[in-house]
């Protein structure tokens, strides 16, 4: 055999293995992105990503039955911000630095604005203040940050932790304030359970989990 066959020989077991070479290179590189790959369905919630108010009438009963089960009476707790407000917070509040408290109350509406109503609560203190809102526009996260288990971390981005706040609210007003007459409210008596986010211990913004009026 020639020298030039030998060489022609040569260079094509060389063109061979590199080719092999190459072409297992690239069946594992599909292999790995197989296993990578998440297959979703169309119309799935993993393709249509997060909907908030999906979450917010899934999540809502649970944060009702937990502020329902650990409110405490507005006399009660009332007095104990009087007393201690530190050692108050600690029992009855969630989170920090501005802790979220459930409470429940009777109390005789006053006239309001916007769907704020002012309620006047026997036994308070002097110069207490407490507001409840009904909507239409139900503001706040308080209700997202009432039992403490909602945490940002369970969100993609700080997007998704808000609008799930909002969807909460919407849930709840769904389901608690939508047949409420709120241009009858003013003079009523109500029985109401909520919560309220600790900006000053004598001027609480009740956010409802249930209202009856009486």
């Amino acid at each position: 055999m020639s020298d030039v066959s030998m060489l022609a020989q040569q260079l094509s077991r060389k063109r061979t293995r590199r080719y092999t070479l190459i072409g297992v290179v690239v069946v594992a590189v599909i292999a790995a992105m197989a296993l990578d790959t998440k297959v979703v369905k169309i119309g799935s919630a993993q393709e249509q990503g997060f909907s908030p108010d999906s979450y917010g009438q899934k999540t809502f009963p649970g944060i009702q039955q937990d502020v329902e089960a650990r409110a405490v009476d507005a006399k009660t707790l009332a007095e104990a911000l009087k007393v201690n407000q530190q050692e108050a917070v600690q029992k009855y509040g969630v989170g920090s630095p501005l802790p979220v408290i459930p409470v429940k109350l009777e109390a005789v509406v006053q006239p309001g604005q916007m769907g704020i109503f002012p309620l006047k609560v026997e036994g308070l203190p002097e110069g207490s203040q407490v507001r409840l809102q009904t909507g239409p526009a139900i503001t706040g996260t308080d209700l997202r940050d009432a039992s403490g288990k909602i945490q940002f971390g369970d969100f993609t981005n700080q997007i998704e932790y808000q609008n799930a706040g909002s969807a909460i609210n919407r849930a709840m007003k769904a389901a608690v304030l939508d047949k409420l007459d709120r241009d009858a409210l003013p003079g009523k008596t109500v029985q109401v359970v909520g919560v309220f986010r600790l900006l000053t211990p004598t001027n609480w913004m009740v956010t409802p989990v249930s209202l009856e009026v009486k």
